[in-house]
C-alpha cells in the first residue's frame, strides 16, 4: 500500500495519504479546505534494505581525483560524500 503526495490545487496545501486502490485516489480531497482538486506530486523513495550487523561504511570508485578528503577511498568525486 503505497504512501502518495499530493498538493491542492485550490489552497496549495501538501498531504499525504495512503492509497488502498484506484477508487480511493480517485475520491481523495484536501484536508485542509476539502477541495477535490488535487495533484498528484513526484515523490522520491526510500528502499529498504535488510542487513543485520554493524553499518557498513560508504562505498567509493578508486580512480580519478579525489573528492572527499575525509574518505581515502573516494577517488571518482562521484560518490556524493565530497
Amino acid at each position: 500500500m503505497p504512501i502518495y503526495e499530493y498538493t491542492c490545487a485550490d489552497c496549495g496545501a501538501g498531504f499525504e495519504a495512503l492509497v488502498f486502490t484506484a477508487e480511493s485516489a480517485a475520491s481523495l480531497t484536501c484536508p485542509k479546505c476539502s477541495s477535490g482538486s488535487i495533484v498528484k506530486k513526484m515523490s522520491v523513495f526510500a528502499p529498504s534494505v535488510a542487513h543485520s550487523g554493524p553499518a557498513l561504511p560508504p562505498r567509493c570508485e578508486t580512480s580519478g581525483p579525489c573528492g572527499s578528503p575525509n574518505m581515502p577511498g573516494c577517488r571518482s568525486g562521484m560518490c556524493g560524500l565530497g
